[in-house]
């Protein structure tokens, strides 16, 4: 019996490919069938993509949820439907007039906690359609503002018309928004023009793999060796040992009764057999106190 692969690599997307594409491919290498990608980066957008496989898969959520950095690249005085160089142009506009003092107080506004409208094309859903889906068809909806948090926001050169900012921020940001919108706080438009997510979570671009060095490793049989565990997208939550009767239950779905001192105010936590498996995901039910099996894992 094939044994199931459980782990996470951390790919650098090419440009070009799209999540789904790098998915897929990895599929083809492996002859793994649950693989899944955490966040998806457009086609233009590069860096890191973690790929889940196996039952690590089910994890995919916590990684999602993540906060990420990213490195723009965002050009002054062109707005494109799409927010980026992949649109129509809809409008120029002179950003000759643009200092550097502007566009580092433009940015303050939108640090902290802000309400950002989604662009048309993208893949969010309005009534079972995706948005892109719905702008292609001429079907008009209208965009609903979203609450994400830009936690950090620096410019990093300014080469007019080009402009590159480093954004630390929330899931649910959607860089291409940013971009547009600053242009629309400056007053001369702007699109986006390069992306890298140089962070997901824990996973950083200078760890990641590219695609030519997965494909060398897949070869020699040593790609495995590049595998995270799969709890390390959560490696900061608080974690318990459980022992055989508890380990027994956690599989059999029941709740448990923890130490209140150890995991007070804690959502989730990390269980573990005396073995040191990682065995489980325990969710917090406040009106039980009592510490429910989320996602419970078979040993590899």
């Amino acid at each position: 019996m094939k044994m199931s692969i459980d782990g996470i690599l951390n790919v650098n997307k090419p440009e070009g490919k799209t999540s789904y594409s790098v998915v897929a491919k990895l599929k083809r290498l492996t002859g793994e069938k649950h693989v899944g990608h955490t966040g998806t980066l457009d086609p233009i957008a590069t860096g890191v993509l973690p790929i889940c496989f196996g039952q690590a898969t089910r994890i995919t959520q916590f990684l999602t949820d993540s906060s990420k950095t990213y490195l723009a690249q965002v050009e002054l005085g062109v707005i494109t439907d799409t927010f980026d160089r992949q649109g129509e142009i809809v409008e120029r506009r002179d950003p000759s007039a643009i200092t550097v003092a502007q566009i580092e107080e433009a940015l303050t506004n939108f640090k902290g906690i802000i309400n950002q409208v989604p662009p048309i094309y993208s893949a969010l859903k309005h009534e079972g359609r995706r948005y892109y889906e719905l702008a292609r068809a001429g079907i008009p909806i209208k965009l609903k503002p979203r609450q994400v948090e830009i936690i950090n926001l620096e410019l990093l050169s300014c080469q007019p018309p080009l402009i590159t900012i480093n954004v630390d921020c929330s899931k649910g940001t959607y860089i291409r928004s940013l971009a547009h919108d600053l242009g629309q706080s400056l007053g001369c438009g702007a699109h986006l023009r390069n992306l890298t997510r140089l962070r997901c979570g824990p996973f950083y671009i200078e760890d990641a793999l590219s695609l030519p060095q997965i494909e060398g490793a897949f070869h020699k049989d040593t790609w495995k060796e590049f595998l995270h565990p799969m709890d390390s997208p959560i490696s900061n939550w608080k974690a318990i040992i459980v022992d055989k009767a508890n380990e027994l239950a956690i599989r059999n779905g029941r709740s448990l009764s923890l130490d209140e001192t150890l995991l007070s105010s804690e959502k989730y936590c990390r269980a573990y057999n005396l073995d040191g498996n990682f065995i489980a995901v325990l969710h917090f039910i406040p009106e039980k106190k009592l510490w429910h099996p989320d996602k419970v894992f078979s040993p590899s």
